[in-house]
């Protein structure tokens, strides 16, 4: 009997070891990693630099708290912002945690403007996390049920759809930030449209409202930039981060730009372990690799071609939906609740997650060559095939 609390239904395999886009279980089985701990193994598994860094900074220092400055940690903000065009940061443990300090920005954002019970907007299918204010936010009645009363303070509105969100401009006064994601990760690949984005800009502009864009799963190179609202050529007020910052070491990070910037003063909020010196180093190794190796471009190159091949092999094949995604975030939508191929990849070497129950979410490492790639389309596609019957 296991004393770890029942809050997951875990597949039934334990993995002893990685190497790149590959995982070893315990009696020695070799599987391809198409999910990279959900977005968070950027740089795949036992990255000979990163391991070296995080070796050496265990040599250094692990943790010493926010009580003192914290040299990685200011070198980590600037990377950050100069990537970014934000002005500052503030650093957690968790996407989670990243996605409630900005919900706190907005909620004194609001407040210091004189807003008694400010509101944010937030969209159906959406998901920022699972404590009560970012549960709250999430568009999941399954993620919610149980937990109620929710937080009060958010109004939900559809992707995509900006005649809907000038409706909530023209009758809801308390309204002070709209927070999305650029691609909905848990809500099924699902892409806020450029021009959305460009139009949800402009009308926080016109209203005095913080643009929120939660970047936790699709931002640190995934899509082919740094982060995917810059497709859009658009810079939000405040930006959550964390997944895959420091491709498997835990940390989180909230920017913020212009008025959002200066919203947090000392006492306002704080964490203990958030911005310790190893999760910084970890953050500014992968940073520095995925400079070095142009990995950025590489995952916009591969997913194309990834889904260029699932498009091709699929073709015909009436019960797909939709093929989508932007570089190395792909979803593969059938007509059909399909999570029992989660088993089947699994039995056949390969690692893959349903969502929405209807989507195949991949998010392979951005290290991941041309050749995994083509095995993972080709180790999947008849797997589909053999479901769908």
């Amino acid at each position: 009997m296991s004393h770890v609390m029942n809050t997951y239904s875990r597949l039934p395999v334990t993995f002893s070891h990685g190497q790149g886009c590959w995982l070893w279980d315990e009696a020695g089985k070799k599987y391809l990693d198409g999910l990279s701990g959900i977005a968070v193994n950027t740089l795949g598994h036992n990255h000979p630099r990163l391991v070296a860094a995080v070796q050496h900074q265990l040599t250094q220092l692990i943790h010493t708290s926010n009580l003192y400055g914290i040299r990685l940690q200011e070198q980590l903000a600037d990377r950050l912002v100069a990537l970014s065009g934000m002005t500052n940061a503030f650093f957690c443990n968790s996407g989670l945690e990243a996605n409630e300090a900005a919900i706190k920005i907005a909620r004194k954002y609001g407040h210091d403007k004189g807003i008694d019970l400010p509101e944010i907007v937030v969209y159906e299918k959406a998901f920022h996390g699972r404590s009560l204010a970012t549960l709250s936010a999430t568009g999941n009645d399954k993620v919610q049920k149980g937990f109620e009363p929710l937080v009060p303070g958010f109004v939900r509105v559809p992707l995509n759809d900006i005649a809907a969100l000038e409706q909530i401009a023209a009758q809801r006064p308390n309204v002070v930030a709209v927070f999305l994601e650029a691609i909905q990760g848990e809500g099924g690949i699902n892409t806020a449209r450029s021009e959305y984005l460009q139009a949800v800009r402009a009308l926080c502009d016109a209203r005095g409202w913080l643009l929120m864009i939660d970047e936790v799963q699709c931002g640190t190179g995934r899509t082919g930039k740094w982060f995917a609202h810059q497709w859009a050529d658009i810079k939000p007020d405040v930006m959550p981060l964390a997944k895959g910052l420091a491709s498997g070491v835990p940390i989180g990070a909230v920017l913020a730009h212009g008025a959002a910037a200066q919203v947090f003063q000392p006492g306002n909020h704080g964490t203990t372990f958030g911005g310790n010196p190893l999760a910084c180093r970890a953050a500014l190794e992968t940073l520095q690799i995925l400079e070095d190796d142009n990995l950025l471009a590489h995952a916009e190159q591969l997913g194309q071609r990834i889904r260029d091949n699932f498009a091709a092999q699929l073709n015909g094949v009436g019960s797909i939906t939709e093929i989508r995604g932007q570089g190395l975030m792909i979803g593969i939508e059938l007509d059909r609740p399909c999570a029992e191929l989660v088993k089947l990849a699994l039995a056949e070497g390969l690692l893959i997650n349903v969502t929405q129950e209807r989507v195949i979410r991949l998010l392979p490492a951005l290290v991941m060559s041309n050749e995994e790639a083509d095995e993972l389309v080709n180790r999947l596609v008849p797997l589909i095939k053999q479901f769908l019957g």
